[in-house]
């Protein structure tokens, strides 16, 4: 087993990685300390995990909640669900919850922790490539709203991460890619090395080799910690990691929560926002085909779909990363760095997004 540790103070935790660690007994004994414990899953990974997961903890008292699956589901009525389950059993403050499944099932596990009680303990245990390299470390936690993609969340860091690499095995080929967007992205902003490590191996990758699919699991996280442990909420660094995001988020807001995955709206994000770099004199074209080729390889997009201009504009300038109504864009400076851009012409932004968008 991998162990890696999100350096917080106190609030420090750690991120465990290996094939099979779900089934170790004894594993959660720690972080569980006998309290009762609320696991929230969904409708699909229920008969495959719940159960298991049951029999390895010790706790006065187990209950389950499991909601439906999608990014479709990720809103402020599901999230009352949450809520519903711990009033109705009457966990108090010194309850822990457990969150079974991708991104969306541990950003509302995670919001709801945050704010039963004003905040009790959770713990990560994600099921899909995208949750186990990115969404489960760094404690961003949100539901999405009609204005736009996790407009209403907290900040509220997990107590333990425990990413079990033999639940991909089981990740339909769709969603296994799609978590893939987000290891490309670690390496366009801080490891070129790690970049070129897919290209070539990229063939393996997708046949699911567990050696592969731990060490992306492990450098990802590895990267992600650092930029964390150095800047929790997002006030300077850890804005890189949202490379192809105010982009990737617009997408999935004008295509329809659900109807691209988040992985691969950032696919495309992430070449939309090279081709801005590109154009901006940032790096070059040769830069801009290999994060396309690499992307294709990944079975990824990387055209956006077809969107008025004027909606896409309207949907960035709703992101929650807009500063006194500036759209700050992460721009790449090379393959393996990126900067946060505000300083750039929005006439050129809108030529960008005018030839994306071409009917």
């Amino acid at each position: 087993m991998i162990n890696l540790t999100v350096e917080l103070g106190k609030r420090s935790y750690p991120i465990m990685i290996g094939s099979g660690v779900l089934k170790q007994p004894g594993v959660l004994d720690e972080y569980i300390a006998r309290r009762d414990t609320l696991i929230v899953t969904n409708e699909k990974l229920e008969p495959m995990y719940l159960q298991p997961l049951e029999r390895l903890i010790k706790s006065p008292r187990i209950a389950s909640l499991v909601l439906p699956d999608g990014e479709a589901t990720k809103t402020m009525d599901t999230l009352a669900l949450v809520y519903d389950a711990l009033a109705e059993n009457r966990f108090g403050r010194d309850c822990v919850l457990i969150a079974l499944g991708g991104g969306v099932i541990g950003d509302i596990c995670g919001l709801a922790s945050a704010s039963w009680h004003r905040g009790v303990d959770f713990i990560q245990i994600p099921t899909t490539l995208l949750a186990q390299v990115d969404s489960s470390v760094g404690g961003k936690t949100a539901v999405n709203h009609s204005g736009g993609k996790n407009l209403i969340g907290a900040f509220h860091q997990p107590i333990c991460v425990l990413s079990d690499t033999e639940t991909l095995t089981t990740l339909p080929d769709r969603e296994l890619s799609a978590g893939f967007a987000e290891v490309v992205k670690y390496g366009l902003i801080a490891d070129p090395e790690l970049f070129g490590w897919l290209e070539q191996e990229h063939a393996v990758i997708l046949n699911r080799s567990s050696v592969h699919l731990q060490h992306i699991v492990r450098r990802s996280c590895e990267i992600k910690a650092k930029v964390v442990a150095v800047d929790e909420r997002e006030k300077g660094q850890r804005a890189l990691l949202n490379l192809g995001h105010t982009f990737g988020h617009a997408i999935e807001r004008c295509a329809g929560y659900g109807e691209w995955l988040h992985g691969e709206a950032i696919a495309a994000g992430m070449c939309m926002a090279a081709e801005f770099s590109k154009r901006l004199g940032r790096i070059d074209a040769a830069d801009v085909e290999r994060i396309r080729q690499l992307l294709t390889k990944l079975n990824l997009p990387v055209d956006p779909p077809q969107i008025e201009p004027a909606e896409f504009i309207d949907a960035m300038s709703q992101d929650k990363k807009v500063i006194a109504g500036q759209i700050r864009l992460v721009l790449l400076d090379s393959i393996g760095s990126a900067a946060v851009v505000t300083d750039y012409s929005e006439h050129h932004l809108a030529e960008l997004l005018s030839d994306q968008f071409v009917h």
